[in-house]
């Protein structure tokens, strides 16, 4: 079975050729790594990107079964984004391998599902009644419990460089998880007053 693409496209139109060219890239993947249930490919223009090298953007997103792995990169081109995106993305799969097989091998528990992610509505902050700051994006997501060790690991494998929210399975409690200034890491465990 070859994996399939989903393509989605913001201020860009996608070509029968560029649509060939993602889909024959991706297929092979799954060579990669296995129980990739869905890829997904969002290629955009930015029209608003300070640098004019950075004004196409492709991310690529794949979802397994206890896993999820994003990768995003920028260029003046939207192919050579998306080139630059699938090596990053390879990357991504092969260390989620290594740590997923250490994990096992030295009895840490293994997170069974991990669904976070790309499913988020759009609000016009004016729409909410509020007046200051505009809110321009609200994401929604599933939370699944998971140590401190197996977030910072998810937070990597994401690519999320600042911040990453998770529900701590020792606590039960909503946790955030920050970089530091210092590479070093650190949690925020809010408390109701």
């Amino acid at each position: 079975m070859t994996l399939e693409a989903n393509l989605y496209a913001r201020d860009l139109k996608i070509t029968d050729r560029l649509e060939e060219y993602v889909d024959k890239k991706i297929s092979k993947l799954d060579r990669y790594i296995t129980n990739i249930y869905e890829a997904r490919v969002d290629l955009a223009y930015v029209k608003s990107a300070r640098d004019a090298g950075d004004r196409y953007v492709a991310q690529i997103t794949i979802r397994g079964k206890g896993f999820i792995l994003r990768a995003e990169e920028r260029a003046d081109d939207i192919v050579t984004a998306f080139d630059m995106a699938l090596p990053k993305i390879q990357r991504r799969i092969k260390r989620y391998k290594g740590k997923h097989y250490q994990q096992r091998t030295e009895s840490f528990p293994v997170v069974d599902e991990i669904l976070l992610g790309s499913d988020m509505e759009l609000h016009d902050g004016d729409a909410l009644g509020l007046e200051g700051p505009e809110i321009v994006r609200r994401k929604h997501f599933m939370v699944t419990p998971m140590d401190e060790i197996e977030a910072v690991e998810q937070m990597e494998l994401l690519g999320h460089e600042n911040f990453f929210i998770f529900m701590n399975a020792n606590s039960g409690q909503i946790n955030v998880l920050y970089r530091r200034r210092d590479g070093k890491y650190g949690i925020i465990e809010p408390e109701i007053a």
